[in-house]
């Protein structure tokens, strides 16, 4: 079994879990997990940042959210809206459908900013399901990856 299968399987503290993996297994996770129905309600944020050093990762994580705190989704309405700040403000909307992910063109659940933010213009997010109530995400500006990020409910 995997670092990446111990990880889905893994329920306590997934994302935290997920902070311990290596770009390469987050890549590897992401592959081998499916699209999944679009989430409805509100998901608490982590960031995973392209790190190397585990400790790195979890300060940035710590950092990461007090700037963001997670996605709040309305699946009838296929509008996401980010929670910033401390307080988790919500700003910062994007549009909600499935189309091929920039990783292996399967399926996944993309966030695209382009139409609905000045700010996020450039952003794509890339959804995956890993089980009930987690999602793993990729981050792109661009094109370019910038991060990983979960999603727990």
């Amino acid at each position: 079994m995997t670092t990446a299968q111990n990880t889905r399987d893994a329920s306590p503290h997934a994302a935290a879990k997920l902070l311990r993996l290596r770009r390469a297994d987050l890549d590897e996770l992401f592959a081998s997990a499916e699209a999944g129905p679009v989430p409805d309600g509100e998901y608490r944020g982590t960031l995973i940042l392209p790190l190397d050093a585990v400790p790195l990762r979890g300060l940035a994580a710590t950092t990461g959210r007090l700037a963001w705190r997670g996605k709040v989704f309305n699946a009838g309405t296929r509008r996401v809206i980010n929670r910033v700040l401390p307080f988790g403000i919500r700003a910062v909307t994007a549009e909600i459908r499935k189309g091929p992910s920039r990783l292996d063109g399967r399926e996944c659940i993309i966030l695209e900013y382009s139409r609905t933010s000045l700010v996020a213009r450039g952003v794509r997010d890339e959804l995956r399901l890993l089980r009930p109530g987690l999602y793993l995400g990729r981050a792109y500006w661009h094109g370019l990856r910038i991060a990983d990020f979960a999603l727990e409910a």
